[in-house]
Order: C-alpha cells, then sequence, then structure tokens
C-alpha cells in the first residue's frame, strides 16, 4: 500500500527577505556615498581657495593702508611708502642679491608687486582665473624664495642666515598649494569658478579657467 506524504501549501505567510532589496541599494549607497566623499573634498579645496585668498588680500590691504601689522604705521603705499623697497632692499643672501637691491623701491616694481598681490587675492577668493593665478602666484612664490634663499646657512656679512629649512619653506608651499587648487578646479564650489567657466572667452581660451 502506497504512502503519500502529505503536501505541504504555503499559508500565505513570509518573512520579509531583504535580501533583494540589499542588492538593489547597495549601487545606490556607493554612488550617494561617492558623492558625499566628492562634496566634502570640493569644499576642503574650497576652503583653502578662499583663506590663500585673505593671505594675498591681507598683504595687499596692509601694505597699502598700514594697519599696524607687517607695514609700520605712515608707510603705506597711500603714504608714499614703497611695498618692494623694505624687503628688496635688505636682502642680504642669494645669487640675486645685487638684483633685488637694484629693484628695491622702483615704481615699476611696486605696482606689478602690488597688483600681482592684489589679482591674486581676488581670484583665489572669487575661484575664477585659478591657472592665471597659480601661474602669477608660483613666480611670485619663487622671486621671494630666491630672496630669502633658504638654502644659505649664513648670510653674505657671514652672520647665521637662521633658515629653517633649506628647501621646503612657506613660499614653496604656496606654490603647490596654488597649484593644486587650479588643477582641482576648487573655484567650483563657494566660488564662481563655474559661471567663469561658461563664459565664451574662457571656453576658447582654457588657460583663463
Amino acid at each position: 500500500m502506497a504512502v503519500h506524504q502529505p503536501t505541504h501549501r504555503s499559508s500565505g505567510f513570509h518573512l520579509p527577505s531583504f535580501r533583494r532589496n540589499h542588492a538593489a541599494s547597495a549601487p545606490e549607497t556607493a554612488v550617494s556615498a561617492e558623492a558625499g566623499t566628492l562634496t566634502a573634498r570640493a569644499y576642503v579645496f574650497a576652503s583653502a581657495r578662499v583663506l590663500m585668498g585673505f593671505v594675498f588680500l591681507w598683504a595687499f590691504l596692509d601694505k597699502t593702508f598700514d594697519f599696524g601689522y607687517a607695514t609700520a604705521s605712515g608707510k603705506g603705499w597711500v603714504d608714499g611708502g614703497s611695498p618692494t623697497e623694505g624687503f628688496l632692499g635688505h636682502v642680504a643672501v642669494g645669487p640675486m642679491e645685487s638684483t633685488f637691491h637694484a629693484w628695491a623701491g622702483a615704481a615699476w616694481a611696486d605696482w606689478l608687486f602690488m597688483l600681482g598681490l592684489l589679482g591674486i587675492g581676488l581670484a583665489l577668493t572669487a575661484g575664477v582665473a585659478l591657472r592665471l593665478a597659480a601661474f602669477a602666484g608660483t613666480v611670485m612664490m619663487a622671486l621671494m624664495w630666491v630672496a630669502e634663499w633658504p638654502p644659505a646657512k649664513h648670510l653674505s656679512d657671514g652672520s647665521a642666515s637662521m633658515s629653517t629649512n633649506p628647501f621646503a619653506d612657506y613660499h614653496v608651499v604656496y606654490a603647490v598649494v596654488l597649484i593644486a587648487l587650479a588643477a582641482v578646479s576648487a573655484g567650483d564650489a563657494l566660488g564662481l569658478g563655474r559661471w567663469w567657466a561658461r563664459l565664451p572667452l574662457v571656453r576658447d581660451h582654457a588657460w583663463l579657467r
């Protein structure tokens, strides 16, 4: 006599399964996490850009209106003082020492230096023309590095130079930061970078980015 096993039918009740939901939501979660990382990175670079802009703008304002910090009261550009005479006139070491002495206080040197500070500061703060700002800023930092000449242990008069690092001083760091900000288009966040990039002239000449 054949024995038939009873047929078990589903009662219609199932425990919820999250396997399919997890599989479907995993890509979305990954995309969301990646977007969040990119956004955070963009804002970090944007913050660094604004701070660097303030470094250059403050130097311009202090040297122009002698706020009494790096520029002594009454020695501002508006008072007839020279923004380059004090720094370049006191260069005491390096291969361009005599050249910098000749440039110190010259009207063309004052104007180039101050317009450079203002232009770089405004570009960084607004987030536009970062490639131009990086180029101009790197040239300026290179000249200032040569003026201080960190590799030297002694000045021309034989006294100690007090150099803290023979290569990687803050001028080098600033230059690298400027180049990095331009490379990652740091003006797109917290700035006018996207608007600037859409201008016809800028679209046709990528170096203006």
